[in-house]
């Protein structure tokens, strides 16, 4: 029988209870050491099953996951015969999703835990191994599994509607998916209107992937990032002495996409002059290069996008209206983000796991708290603001989850939604309430609130960002903002 555990007493360890019972897998080539883990996994009531080798370790995965009890937590030695800890934790971080490792070694360093932590362990222990502190680690390892587990969900659910690079579960989304199988293989002209970032381009893009035009040109241009003069030029090309400048003769990007598909975004800036000439190349699929004479005829599909309401402009006449119902043969609408905030969850995952692949990194998911920060946020910027917001987040992260700190303070600072209206009489409302903005009314009641949790958590401000569900760093900003001093923590 191997040895106990020695136990510590300077924090009180989780109880069993707090988590599911676990299966360990215990990877070292000392058997006394195998045995002495076990025994104490037994004892706690848990399953356990031990390897000597990193290779021995995945074949009892392997052979976990096809019975009734798969592994749940892999604690591996870090010195280990052939392929170590470490290369082990990298290959179940990208084979095994599901399974939590811990890493223990003799021989411990701050620089290799911070590595093990980076590298996707949920805690690195350094011998001898003592019983509080492997009940610590057992504990946060259960919690990053069943972290691993919703993310998993998280993409599952977001790939309902998966479409390439484009994710979605949104009733509005799964529709938009619909159109564009159905549009793709022929060559009718698609227009997409929404908010600037809410995905236009991608949507573009994945209707010239799902065509049978695949394999041509993919052009793609920005009508109001080219100067109006030079627009015309940009698209059909110019021959050389065409004007000052034209020093060659140059092809544009309609000659370009012969065979393919251009997509033109923000259509709604172009000229009164330019739309009549794009209304005769989608008529006829023929324009002359600037400065010449030579008419040329290409084979082009047409995907158009706006980020303002062409019903407006057509309206207001600022948009040729035989343009617009020339363009508007199947029309798409990305609803902004903020919208269809349910997808925000999938779609931090999918961007979470596209940087933390650039990055080398293995970052497992977002903390519950950053997850409620990101979807109560508004993304005026859309899809593109969050991708940004992830990426940021993935460079800043210590470990190998998102926490709320590791958001922009803007999204941190996000005040939640607004409580459900009150069943007062409106005169009652009317009554009480004197001429002020929103940010003035309700600085007092919080101000009340934050003091009143402070003095009941004896200014603990730890404690009391716990008790109101935001993180310390929130806290202190708001307490500064407010006025409101105490005693330090």
């Amino acid at each position: 029988m191997g040895q106990s555990l020695p136990t510590t007493r300077n924090a009180p360890p989780p109880r069993d209870e707090d988590f599911e019972s676990p299966h360990l897998l215990i990877v070292d080539d000392d058997p006394s050491v195998s045995r002495t883990l076990a025994d104490f996994c037994v004892s706690r009531n848990w399953k356990a099953t031990t390897a000597r080798t990193a290779d021995d370790a995945i074949m009892a995965i392997d052979a976990a996951d096809a019975g009734d009890h798969p592994i749940d937590v892999v604690l591996s030695d870090v010195s280990l015969p052939g392929m170590d800890g470490f290369e082990l934790l990298s290959r179940l971080a990208r084979e095994r999703k599901g399974v939590a490792v811990i890493l223990m070694t003799g021989y411990g360093s701050i620089d290799s835990a911070v590595a093990a932590l980076r590298s996707g362990a949920a805690d690195y222990l350094t011998r001898p191994i003592v019983e509080d502190e492997l009940l610590q680690a057992v504990a946060r390892a259960m919690r990053q599994r069943s972290l691993l587990r919703e993310n998993r969900s998280l993409r599952m659910r977001a790939a309902a509607g998966d479409l390439g690079h484009i994710v979605g579960s949104d009733p509005r989304m799964i529709r938009v998916f619909e159109i564009i199988r159905a549009v793709s293989p022929g060559r009718t002209t698609v227009l997409m209107s929404g908010e600037s970032g809410t995905g236009k381009s991608m949507i573009a893009h994945a209707i010239h992937s799902l065509s049978t035009r695949r394999d041509k040109p993919y052009v793609e241009l920005s009508c109001g990032s080219i100067p109006e003069t030079l627009l015309e030029s940009e698209l059909f090309g110019h021959v050389k002495g065409a004007f000052t400048g034209a020093h060659a003769d140059k092809a544009g990007r309609f000659l370009a996409a012969n065979g393919g598909t251009i997509f033109l975004d923000e259509i709604n800036s172009a000229s009164p002059g330019m739309q009549l000439k794009l209304l005769r190349v989608l008529q006829e699929r023929k324009f002359e290069p600037v400065g010449s004479t030579q008419t040329i005829e290409v084979d082009v599909r047409v995907v158009l996008a706006s980020n303002q309401p062409l019903e407006t402009l057509v309206a207001t006449g600022q948009f040729r209206q035989d343009l617009y119902y020339r363009i508007n043969v199947v029309k798409i609408e990305l609803p902004p983000l903020r919208e269809r905030a349910a997808d925000i969850p999938g779609l931090a995952m999918h961007f979470l796991d596209k940087h933390a692949a650039e990055l080398r990194r293995q970052i497992i998911g977002f903390s519950p708290e950053a997850m409620r920060l990101l979807e109560r946020y508004a993304f005026p910027g859309n899809i593109r603001e969050l991708s940004n917001i992830v990426e940021r987040a993935a460079v800043l992260c210590r470990g190998q989850t998102i926490v709320a700190d590791d958001l922009p303070p803007h999204v941190l600072e996000t005040p939640p939604a607004p409580p459900a209206a009150s069943t007062s009489a409106p005169g009652d409302v009317a009554a009480t309430w004197s001429p002020c903005t929103l940010d003035e009314a309700l600085r007092e009641p919080e101000r009340r609130i934050l003091t009143a949790a402070l003095e009941a958590n004896q200014w603990n401000r730890q404690k009391t960002a716990e008790v109101l569900g935001i993180n310390r760093t929130t806290l202190y900003k708001k307490m500064k903002a407010l006025g409101i001093a105490g005693e330090t923590d």
